[in-house]
């Protein structure tokens, strides 16, 4: 009887697990012509994958330069790379030219390492608590860790392009740019004048620069 009360009371909670198929077998392989779960994307038929299924090139070169950032990123989540469903794991390029920056962004859903290979890139992050702000030179070579869902940028400030890979703990971080949450989008200029002090002029400046109405 005790057991079965038990088993009655954990089977509710493992419910709660965030489980994905990738960890009850071999792998998963993200079937994309189906809808993505709270879990993940469904698994391919085992029949069906292949050696490809494991490797991607996305990350091989440079993407184009993204304006006005002067910064190229390319991604290998899993919708660009179905191997990783349910893993755990993601990755991605930045190539930053000098005077380039990647804005002020979160991942949500994933802490991030990124490794510098080329040149060298200021990091900073900033606390949730606190807003401390923590900076630093990154050489290559080196390492710099984000925790999950915290605010965090970079930039080039010397003279030769820069190249970083950063990895995640998911994969599928997700990603929100400030600049494009506040200015990218249809809330009205007198709104984001209202919650950010910023001056309505100004507003709808960076509205027109990155595509936003209202």
């Amino acid at each position: 009887m005790a057991k079965a009360q038990t088993l009655l009371i954990l089977v509710p909670l493992l419910s709660l697990l965030p489980f994905t198929l990738a960890l009850t077998q071999d792998f998963c392989v993200a079937d994309l012509n189906s809808s993505a779960t709270p879990s993940g994307y469904p698994c391919k038929p085992p029949a069906t994958v292949t050696a490809d299924d494991f490797h991607y090139t996305g990350l091989a070169t440079a993407a184009p330069s993204i304006a006005p950032y002067g910064t190229g990123v390319s991604f290998a989540f899993v919708e660009q790379f179905p191997g990783v469903n349910g893993l755990g794991i993601g990755a991605t390029r930045f190539d930053v030219s000098p005077g380039g920056v990647v804005a002020l962004h979160t991942h949500p859903r994933g802490s991030e390492i990124i490794l510098v290979l080329e040149g060298s890139l200021s990091v900073g992050l900033i606390s949730a608590g606190a807003n401390a702000v923590y900076t630093k030179t990154v050489r290559k070579g080196e390492l710099f860790a984000i925790p999950q869902g915290l605010l965090h940028y970079l930039y080039n400030d010397g003279d030769a392009a820069a190249v970083a890979f950063a990895a995640y703990s998911s994969d599928n971080a997700g990603l929100q740019i400030v600049d494009y949450a506040l200015f990218k989008n249809n809330l009205p200029s007198a709104v984001v004048e209202k919650v950010t002090f910023v001056n309505e002029a100004e507003v709808r400046r960076l509205k027109a620069l990155f595509s936003g109405s209202g």
